[in-house]
């Protein structure tokens, strides 16, 4: 039996680059096709053996609470419409083994403190954090990945990859000390540093598996970064006693988080998709070149 058993899915953000779509919508149910992006999360999890999935949530995050309980009034409609192939996949949503909690953080004060949040449902036991609006396409489940390297090491895990120098400003970046084929033991992490300053060109994504230490230092950090409690300064206080990996999982990533990996996402995941792709490509390879293309200057050297 995996020694992880829980997940934590801090969807509390008011998602204010999706604005206004975000108004009262959660940026996590943004559908990808024909599923959520919280939806895709939760099923990376299951499939890594996870089967606590705890969701730190904010107001207006309702309608993620529905998705992932029983509809009663749209299953007797379905049944009595005779469509029963959707009953079936409304049915047979994710596996009937996963238990849902809901906790609130009613104070935006950051990832570290929504984690902190999920504190008493996690006990002293390891749990994976998962952000959704980090969609990873991979054959081997990415938060999978890390619960392996977990289960091998008995050291937290963090996910990460290489990102451009210049976009160091908007990533926790990590200094490894030692360094594997995919896996590194790190000597520091830092949150959001200035591309002179970046101890390498790691960048850690949303995934993480982590041991029940991590809450003794988000419990006693200061604030950091914007006023809020990060979890990359409670991973870089915890690395002072504990090991922590950084794993380069395998698989591709789009940034659901903004509008241009949004878009990537949908764009790919619907090629893929059996019940459009055949349409969707032949749509896409026989889309016309808009004749308002804007100009490309080129700057004199």
């Amino acid at each position: 039996m995996t020694l992880v058993r829980k997940a934590v899915f801090p969807v509390a953000g008011f998602g204010t680059r999706f604005l206004p779509i975000t108004k009262a919508s959660p940026k996590e149910m943004l559908p990808i096709v024909d599923k959520p992006l919280i939806q895709y999360a939760v099923e990376e999890a299951a499939a890594a053996g996870i089967t606590e999935m705890i969701f730190v949530t904010g107001r207006n995050k309702r309608t993620i609470e529905d998705h992932f309980d029983k509809a009663y009034e749209l299953e007797s409609e379905l049944a009595f419409q005779g469509k029963y192939s959707l009953l079936k996949e409304v049915q047979g949503l994710l596996p009937k083994n996963l238990h849902y909690s809901y906790v609130r953080q009613c104070d935006m004060l950051g990832l570290g403190h929504a984690v902190l949040c999920a504190k008493p449902l996690i006990g002293d036991e390891p749990f994976a954090v998962i952000l959704a609006d980090d969609l990873i396409d991979a054959e081997v489940p990415a938060i999978g990945q890390l619960v392996e390297q977990y289960e091998r090491t008995r050291s937290s895990v963090i996910a990460v990859q290489h990102i451009p120098l210049a976009q160091t400003r908007q990533y926790g970046i990590v200094g490894p000390v030692w360094k594997g084929m995919r896996s590194h033991l790190i000597s520091q992490i830092v949150e959001k540093p200035a591309p002179e300053y970046a101890p390498s060109s790691l960048g850690v994504v949303g995934r993480y598996v982590l041991s029940p230490a991590i809450f003794e230092y988000l419990n006693t950090i200061p604030k950091g970064t914007g006023g809020e409690i990060q979890l990359t300064d409670g991973i870089a206080a915890m690395l002072r006693q504990y090991p922590v990996i950084a794993h380069e999982f395998s698989g591709i990533r789009y940034d659901c988080g903004c509008k241009t990996g949004y878009m990537e996402a949908s764009v790919q995941f619907g090629l893929k998709h059996p019940a459009i792709a055949e349409h969707f490509h032949s749509f896409l390879a026989n889309l016309p070149l808009s004749d308002q293309r804007p100009t490309l200057v080129q700057k004199a050297v």
